[in-house]
């Protein structure tokens, strides 16, 4: 080849190879910005998902969501609705077979919502023999202070659940829980009622837990088991309850469920024996809700006879301790809590006096606040107890933070160390005990402490 063809041919190639670089970096560069745009999208995704998530209250059972056991009579489903949240469930429905007696406890608000008045006049009419019965609950709308456009939004959930499961419009008990006054798009819940009546199951319990949660950050179960007179009786109950949380009954929503063979009277009277020393004794924010609901359901399907003489004792005990451990994971689960605080107070004049110093304790943002910040800043509670309106005698006080004497006789133990309080304020429980000297009557109730999460919860709550 000649020297001049080997030169030619060298800048051929050349310009061959810079040609190929050229197309090959546009390629790179074209699937870099292809992947960056979707890397982009995924981190998007992603973020928003960390930001909606709710990080679980460090005080939540470590074990989950309990194992309950399948009450005979008793079925669940769940759908999702589309009310407020988005890929969630967010209603739930449950069959109770026929002969199922009903109790409940509601709210005493004046503002009550639509759904507890109803359920309220449901439990106070005469029910046919033999009836069935039924719970349909939403989360992400109250259905609260909105008129008669409320009530409407009632009849046609409740009676949309009567028709698909053939049921007297009477037997059918509604709750809604979330944002206050705001109408219901009813229309939402009746469109998926196919579903819910074609998922129902007896072991589904724990996914209704879980579709009527709203600023709660795990679902709530507990249960219980004793022997009757010729078989066993069982009990399984599930709440909802994180914010919104004071004494006026039950601040929160609440189904419990029973095969035992009782009659309504005396559930119902049990129910309301047992109230005040659970769901009436626990306090988050000091804040009733508009929409609590307690209803209690026996079917009758138990081998184990009918509930009198020491299995009604028995049974009555078993369903405190229900009730018990719901309320307390309610606490456990306040908006923000990092703390579970008992305060127990005796040696008052009355029952009345023992509430006020117990709940002005509980619900003293002071105290609270100085529970979040681990200080055991005991005036903060001399200061509660005097604002009470309880009879309280100075030199007759004495307080202690677990089995740590803090002060007596109208003063500061001499021999209580700063550094004694701060080690209990430090532990996840924390149990304050206050003693009048004035008599014998005494009062325990439960609370959490008030952190910069609970401010955060509820400044975003409709947003």
């Amino acid at each position: 080849m000649a020297k001049t063809d080997w030169k030619a041919e060298a800048k051929t190639l050349k310009k061959r190879l810079r040609k190929l670089k050229s197309q090959v970096t546009e390629t790179v560069s074209d699937v870099a910005v292809d992947v960056g745009h979707e890397v982009a999208e995924v981190a998007g995704r992603i973020s928003a998902k960390l930001k909606s998530a709710k990080p679980v209250s460090t005080l939540a059972p470590k074990d989950g969501f309990p194992t309950l056991p399948v009450i005979k009579g008793v079925e669940f489903s769940a759908a999702e609705a589309g009310i407020k949240y988005a890929n969630r469930k967010d209603v739930m429905l449950i069959r109770l077979t026929p002969g199922t007696a009903m109790a409940g406890v509601f709210t005493r608000s004046s503002t009550r919502s639509g759904c507890v008045r109803d359920c309220q006049d449901k439990l106070a009419a005469k029910v046919p023999a033999g009836s069935g019965a039924a719970i349909i609950v939403n989360s992400g709308n109250s259905n609260a202070f909105t008129g008669k456009v409320g009530d409407k939004a009632v009849a046609a959930v409740t009676g949309g659940v009567a028709a698909a499961l053939e049921l007297p419009a009477e037997r059918v008990f509604s709750s809604s829980t979330g944002v206050i006054g705001e109408p219901l798009p009813h229309e939402k819940i009746t469109a998926v009622l196919p579903d819910l009546v074609a998922n129902l199951r007896e072991d589904a319990i724990e996914m209704a837990a879980h579709a009527m949660m709203t600023t709660d950050t795990f679902a709530k179960g507990a249960a219980a088991t004793i022997q009757g007179d010729g078989g066993t009786i069982h009990i399984a109950g599930i709440a909802k309850g994180s914010g919104m949380i004071a004494p006026d009954m039950a601040t929160m929503l609440v189904y419990i469920f029973t095969d035992a063979k009782i009659s309504p009277v005396m559930l119902q009277r049990m129910l309301s024996r047992n109230v005040d020393a659970t769901f009436n004794s626990i306090t988050v924010d000091s804040d009733t809700s508009t929409s609590d609901t307690l209803l209690l359901a026996a079917t009758g399907q138990s081998d184990a006879a009918a509930v009198k003489g020491p299995v009604a004792k028995a049974f009555e005990t078993a369903l405190q301790g229900v009730m018990q451990d719901l309320a307390l994971q309610v606490i456990r689960d306040g908006e923000g809590a990092t703390k579970l605080v008992e305060i127990r107070v005796t040696g008052a004049t009355s029952d009345d006096d023992a509430a006020k110093v117990a709940f002005a304790i509980a619900n003293s943002p002071l105290v609270k606040t100085a529970l979040a910040g681990e200080d055991p800043n005991w005036g903060r509670i001399v200061a509660a107890i005097g604002k009470s309106g309880a009879e309280a005698d100075r030199d007759r006080l004495t307080i202690r933070f677990g089995d740590v004497l803090v002060a007596k006789n109208g003063w500061r133990n001499p021999e209580y160390l700063e550094e004694d309080g701060a080690a209990h304020f430090k532990q996840d429980e924390i149990l304050i005990r206050v003693d009048l000297g004035l008599g014998k009557s005494a009062r325990t109730v439960w609370t959490c402490d008030l952190t910069n999460r609970y401010i955060e919860i509820n400044a975003d709550y409709r947003s």
